[in-house]
């Protein structure tokens, strides 16, 4: 199955499995799906994700993402939006990147240094692709 947009198709499972109150959701596996789970992790907004291997096919690989709610059982991700598109890129500098560091939203940055956070960016001194916002 072709995807056009993979990195939409991932955070739309996330935001419909926690709609949904998934504990689990598993979802294709690629690099960049693998980097944006590893920041939702290390920001407190998801328990953990690993990657599956199917035995059959080495090359087929699974990630599953184990998502976090509340004590009350409400989700922990509020929002989370795609910013650049494949019809549509948005890139920002490292100054426009500063100016919103004010706001409680996680950005999620491709840059030349990786994949950051918004303040990781700003940090390292670089700017980027706006992959998503995660609130």
């Amino acid at each position: 199955m072709s995807l056009t947009d993979p990195i939409a198709d991932f955070l739309t499972r996330l935001r419909n499995a926690q709609r949904a109150r998934h504990e689990v959701v598993t979802t294709a596996y690629s690099i960049m799906n693998e980097e944006i789970a590893k920041i939702l992790k290390n920001q407190g907004f998801i328990t953990e994700y690993k990657i599956i291997t199917d035995p059959d096919h080495a090359l087929m690989k699974t990630l599953e993402v184990t998502l976090r709610y509340s004590s009350t059982m409400a989700p922990v991700i509020q929002d989370l939006s795609r910013i650049s598109k494949p019809g549509r890129r948005q890139y920002v500098t490292k100054d426009a990147l500063e100016k919103q560091l004010k706001t409680f939203v996680t950005t999620v940055v491709s840059t030349s240094k990786g994949v950051l956070t918004d303040r990781d960016a700003v940090a390292k001194n670089v700017g980027g692709e706006l992959i998503c916002r995660v609130s």
